[in-house]
């Protein structure tokens, strides 16, 4: 079976359970593949937990949650080492980030200082707890969500340099008409909702990391890119632009894009699709700016404004 019609397995086995999110699912398994991080941004009660467990359990991977409160401390995330009397010695507790899939509910939530802890181990792949090093297991993968909606009080807005940290943002709406009322037709016929296949297992995943590398820029696709990169740098409206780490993170992810494609090199339309949910979350607007255009429309008029390569493709 082709990556393709793994991915396109993995979208109809999720879609079971959840219905609509096969972008999401896309962008998910991209990230994924590149040990990276996603955000997403979504009102209550459009399926985020749901999307994260059937993800997890469609690529056989251990699944834990961690609902973010002011009162969450970095040990409850990482874990403790305590005393165990019956044996007299210190015995070490893994907190609940030692998963695959880690979702962390409404992460802007916690204190900065919980935030630090758990951004430490998205960068690092391991926790210290008490001293002890302990490696973090492959894949892993968090998925931080914030309510766009929420009230700001008992809030606290990640810092810029710990947004970069994502891989990406993604944007969950509403469904679609047809899409709820699919979901009321699932509800009704099958409230239990059946145990998921897996799809992939963690030894195919890590077979598909090595594949993925391999996808390939020409130098065309790679000027293309840092140009659409440097033109937030340079925009009027524009505060703060993409930082290297994000130029990196848009090379992957349309490396990503193109291999679940079932291509082994990048176009132009590939590096446009993923830009929104790549650089969205690492730009800061200006004040004139944000009165204006909306981000979401600047950068679209940013990817519209750099040419695109008269001969795009393998040879470039």
């Amino acid at each position: 079976m082709t990556v393709t019609e793994n991915i396109q397995s993995l979208k109809q086995e999720i879609s079971k359970v959840i219905v609509g999110k096969d972008l999401e699912v896309e962008l998910m398994a991209i990230s994924l593949l590149f040990n990276g991080h996603i955000l997403l941004e979504s009102v209550p009660g459009t399926g985020k937990t749901m999307l994260a467990k059937s993800f997890a359990a469609a690529i056989g991977g251990h699944f834990s949650r961690i609902q973010f409160t002011p009162d969450v401390l970095p040990s409850d995330v990482t874990g403790i080492q305590f005393f165990n009397p019956k044996v007299q010695e210190f015995e070490l507790r893994p907190g609940p980030i030692m998963a695959n899939l880690v979702l962390a509910d409404e992460i802007n939530r916690a204190t900065p200082r919980t935030q630090s802890s758990l951004l430490e181990v998205m960068e690092e792949r391991q926790v210290t707890i008490d001293g002890i090093t302990v490696p973090i297991n492959e894949p892993f993968m968090v998925i931080a969500t914030q309510n766009p909606v929420e009230s700001q009080q008992g809030t606290f807005p990640l810092p810029v340099a710990q947004m970069d940290r994502f891989f990406m943002k993604i944007k969950v709406g509403y469904p679609a008409f047809e899409e709820e009322k699919q979901i009321m037709h699932n509800g009704r016929v099958n409230p239990g909702q059946d145990p998921l296949r897996q799809v992939f297992s963690l030894s195919d995943l890590v077979e598909l990391k090595k594949t993925i590398n391999k996808v390939y820029m020409t130098n065309d696709m790679e000027d293309y890119l840092l140009s659409i990169v440097r033109r937030t740098r340079e925009h009027s409206s524009i505060e703060l632009g993409v930082s290297p780490r994000g130029t990196l993170a848009l090379m992957k992810a349309s490396q990503g894009k193109a291999f679940l494609n079932g291509r082994t090199f990048v176009t132009p339309d590939d590096i446009k699709s993923v830009a929104p949910f790549v650089i969205g979350h690492r730009i800061i607007l200006s004040i004139e700016g944000s009165l204006t255009k909306s981000q979401e429309e600047i950068i679209l008029e940013i990817i519209d404004s750099v040419p695109v390569p008269v001969e795009a493709g393998a040879n470039g």
